[in-house]
């Protein structure tokens, strides 16, 4: 049984309640199905699992995290509502986006009530001040990589702020910094609150918020590997989404666009500068990346964030079923 099977067993069915509790709070019946929409998509609920087990490793203790598992949860489908929004994405996880089955205008309201589910969810924490603080930075902090990361398109948006601020160029540390920020704090912040809902051990909230930093950065290279050479009946997205997008900011094509030759690069550049990009060109697209072996090398990155993760994992105690997580993070096929 894998870990992922065996924590959903263990701790699913309280975090699905918690969920559906908090997002139903004062809903009116005929807004409910798209309230509940997002979260009933599915998910592998990752993040809340991490913050369960962390809870659990410290202290032998998780229900006292429920509510900390569900705010994470909820920001995490929170942000993907926003991202499908910006992004114009219609398929996430094998199915239409909130936006494609209610629009636009209702995945907003939709977000909104999202965003004060997780003050309700905050109330019920056993330090509210606390992590009402927490949520807050966590959530500027997300924005603010959604931004780079749009940042760093070549182009497709005519927004006045993103047409005159793009960047010229992409390094690898510009993209660090961006999935740091966008993926990186909620996986770091869902170690974290685990540790933070049941000790006021700040040695221990750190090294989890260190050791879920590392995982998520790993977690997001080896989800744009997946983007780009993933099964799309396994990964439930659409495959070469990146590059229809324009995007820069995917480790493969960073990683490509200091290796490939002048010409290549300028080849690639062009196809993701285009107004419409094709079938055909994510084809060329994905043959200009392979000739420099980009494929693995981005593995060996993520390999570097996992091996970091690790280390601070060290420093929590009976830490299996994080290990475990981890492990699945570098091996996961969705």
């Amino acid at each position: 049984m894998d870990v992922l099977t065996r924590l959903h067993r263990k701790y699913g069915g309280a975090l699905e309640r918690a969920l559906e509790y908090y997002l139903t709070i004062d809903v009116e019946p005929e807004f409910r199905d798209g309230v509940l929409y997002q979260v009933r998509t599915g998910g592998k609920r990752l993040r809340p699992l991490i913050t369960l087990a962390a809870a659990e490793a410290v202290s032998g203790r998780w229900e006292p995290a429920i509510p900390a598992a569900a705010i994470v949860e909820l920001i995490h489908n929170y942000s993907l509502i926003y991202d499908d929004v910006i992004d114009r994405g219609e398929v996430r996880r094998g199915v239409p986006t909130v936006r494609k089955k209610y629009g636009d205008s209702a995945a907003i309201l939709i977000g909104v009530w999202y965003r004060e589910a997780i003050e309700e969810a905050v109330l019920d924490t056993p330090k509210p001040l606390l992590f009402a603080r927490e949520v807050a930075k966590v959530i500027k902090a997300i924005d603010e990589g959604e931004r780079l990361d749009v940042l760093l398109e070549c182009g497709g948006r005519q927004d006045p702020y993103f047409v005159t601020a793009r960047k010229a160029d992409v390094s690898l540390d510009d993209y660090i910094r961006m999935v740091s920020l966008k993926t990186g704090t909620l996986i770091a912040a869902a170690a974290k609150w685990g540790v933070l809902s049941v000790t006021d051990d700040a040695e221990l909230a750190e090294a989890a918020w260190s050791f879920g930093m590392g995982a998520g950065i790993a977690f997001q290279i080896i989800d744009d590997v997946l983007d780009i050479y993933g099964d799309p009946e396994k990964f439930g997205k659409e495959i070469g989404k990146d590059i229809k997008e324009r995007k820069r900011g995917n480790a493969v094509v960073v990683i490509a666009l200091a290796k490939l030759p002048p010409r290549d690069r300028e080849e690639l550049l062009s196809i993701l500068a285009k107004e419409r990009v094709g079938e055909e060109d994510v084809k060329r697209a994905v043959a200009l990346l392979d000739s420099v072996g980009v494929r693995s090398e981005a593995v060996r990155l993520a390999d570097k964030y996992r091996r970091e993760a690790e280390r601070h994992l060290a420093r929590i105690p009976n830490s299996e079923a994080l290990r475990e997580l981890l492990d699945f993070i570098l091996k996961r096929e969705y």
